[in-house]
Parts: C-alpha cells; sequence; structure tokens
C-alpha cells in the first residue's frame, strides 16, 4: 500500500516504486496528489536517502552548536562568501512575522548553506562540516528531483517539465537546534512561530521530542506531525501554491514550545531542505490550474523577488 491516512494524520507514503519504476508507481502518483490537495503535507519512506550521510551532518551541526556563543558568532555572519555558511544565532528570527504576526524571536539558532547563496566564511570545528553539508545536500538534491517528477505526473505535465528552473537553483539547507528551555520563553514566542515556506517544497529531517511540528488543519486545529523512523516530512511552499492557482496548499505550521513539565531531555534537532527555483524563475498559474470561472489569482512574479519579500519581513529588516 503506497499511503496511509485518515482524517485527522498525515500520510505517510512510500516513493520506492515510483522512484525504481515499479507497479504501484500510479498508486503513488495518487496518494501525493490527495495529499498536496488536502493537507499540503505528507511523510516519505522508500526515499533511498543515504543514513550516513544524515547522521554525519546531523553529528557535526550538534558539536557546532555545543560550542561556545562567541566562537559561533565568530563564523558565519557575512555575506562575501558565495556558499559560505551562515548563522543564525537564538532569537534572530522571527518566522511568524511573514504572516504579519508580531513575536518576539524565535527559541532556536541555526546553520544555513546554499551553494548559490551567499554566507561567511565556514568555521574550523568541527572538522569535516562543510564536506558534510554538501554530501547531503546532494542526497537533497537527487529526492528533490524524484519529487518533482510525482508533481508533475500528478499534474499531468511532462515529467522534466520544472527541471529548467532548477538548473541554478536557490535551494537552502538548514540545521536547527532547538535548545532546552531552562526558562520560560517570552509572552508569544515559541520555537518557530507560525509560517508557510517559501519556496517550491521543503523536504524535513526531523526527531522525535518534547515540543515538536505541528501543522495547522484547514478546520483550524493544530496537528502534531507524526515521527517515523528513517522518514521525512514533505510540505508545499507558497511559490508552488501560487504555480497552482492555490489548489495544493502551502499549509501553516509552527514548532510547538515543549511542556513546562515535560521531564527528560526537550532539545531538538531538525535538517529541513528547502527547495528554491532559478532567481529568474517566472511563478505564474499553470494552465491546469485556470480556466473558466477559474482565473489566476496572482500576477506573475519571479522567484528573486518573491523570497526577497519574505526574507525581508522574516528578518525585520
Amino acid at each position: 500500500m503506497a499511503a496511509t491516512a485518515d482524517l485527522a494524520t498525515i500520510p505517510v507514503i512510500d516513493i520506492a516504486p515510483f522512484r525504481r519504476g515499479e507497479a504501484g508507481a500510479a498508486t503513488v502518483v495518487r496518494a501525493v496528489e490527495s495529499a498536496c490537495r488536502d493537507t499540503g503535507f505528507f511523510l516519505v519512506t522508500g526515499h533511498g536517502v543515504s543514513p550516513e550521510a544524515t547522521s554525519h551532518v546531523y553529528s557535526l551541526a550538534r558539536a557546532f552548536f555545543d560550542l561556545p556563543e562567541d566562537y559561533k558568532r565568530a563564523y558565519g555572519r557575512g555575506t562575501d562568501v558565495m556558499g559560505g555558511m551562515a548563522f543564525s544565532p537564538l532569537a534572530e528570527e522571527a518566522l511568524a512575522a511573514t504572516l504579519g504576526i508580531a513575536t518576539p524571536g524565535d527559541y532556536k539558532e541555526s546553520l544555513n548553506f546554499g551553494p548559490r547563496l551567499a554566507g561567511g566564511t565556514w568555521a574550523d570545528k568541527p572538522d569535516g562540516l562543510k564536506s558534510a553539508f554538501l554530501a547531503y545536500f546532494g542526497e537533497m538534491e537527487t529526492l528533490a528531483r524524484t519529487l518533482r517528477g510525482v508533481f508533475c505526473q500528478a499534474i499531468g505535465l511532462a515529467d522534466d517539465h520544472f527541471e529548467k528552473d532548477f538548473t541554478q537553483h536557490l535551494s537552502a539547507l538548514r540545521v536547527i537546534n532547538y535548545p532546552e528551555q531552562t526558562v520560560d520563553p517570552l509572552p508569544g514566542q515559541m520555537r518557530a512561530g507560525v509560517h508557510t515556506d517559501y519556496g517550491f517544497m521543503t523536504i524535513l529531517r526531523s526527531e522525535a521530542s518534547s515540543g515538536g511540528l505541528q501543522v495547522q488543519r484547514r478546520d483550524g486545529e493544530w496537528l502534531d506531525a507524526p515521527n517515523v523512523e528513517g522518514a521525512y516530512v514533505v510540505n508545499i511552499g507558497d511559490a508552488f501554491m501560487r504555480w497552482t492557482n492555490d489548489a495544493w496548499v502551502s499549509t501553516p505550521h509552527r514548532v510547538a514550545n515543549p511542556p513546562s513539565q515535560s521531564g527528560g531531555s526537550s532539545r531538538r534537532q531538525s535538517i529541513p531542505f528547502f527547495l528554491n527555483p532559478n532567481a529568474d524563475t517566472l511563478i505564474a498559474c499553470l494552465p491546469q490550474f485556470e480556466g473558466p470561472g477559474r482565473p489566476a489569482k496572482y500576477e506573475p512574479i519571479t522567484y528573486a523577488d518573491y523570497i526577497a519579500l519574505k526574507t525581508s519581513q522574516a528578518f525585520k529588516r
């Protein structure tokens, strides 16, 4: 069976049949299409991502986050290195601001990297940090290419329809550290405030802990994202929702604070890969999603202009 779901859960879809060209590939496509229309979120298994590459980037990023604050802030704070690392300290980013909601900065810190994104100098500790990011980034590119093929078949496009838009893609890999909360958060402060993602899609490696990912259903209720060993959470981003004239949904989500008396460790680390197209890609409604009585809702916009707006909101620039 390709998917398991009910009205109160996020579906888990085994994409191995599609990835390998086996019987059952069409079932995978139908399951993904349904998830993208209903919740904009699904989990994938059978993805083929190297567990060694995943474990390596996870461990080295954790070692970096454990270093003294002065050391961390000495690296990744510039914009003079293409493909450099970017370090965002605790509470610097407030994601809810992208939805016009004023909150304190999110209770997290992060390391960010994209081969075509500006950053600062890579830290020299721990050894191998940059190579680990590069290796994992390559794994995500492969999985993203597979998922683009699934999306194309679900829409009725040629499998390679979007590939021209990803020849110089602006995708970003982020490792996020959610520290133990030893003091109560400020009023309105969360580990990550409610937001939608900006780009084409997000592929997230997460872990079980108190205070985790929550997804807002269309009825407004918040749903805890399940943790399935080895699975990745996939969600639609704002740019692709525009491409589909809002037929496929970019769903609000957040990372909740752990209960104040949760017991045990509440530290959490996640690794999202934000799949973003080329800077000059024009985001315009696909013909399959407009017609009589269904006019395009948005004016075409380049991805560069769109991401600049969303980023300035998040960092209050």
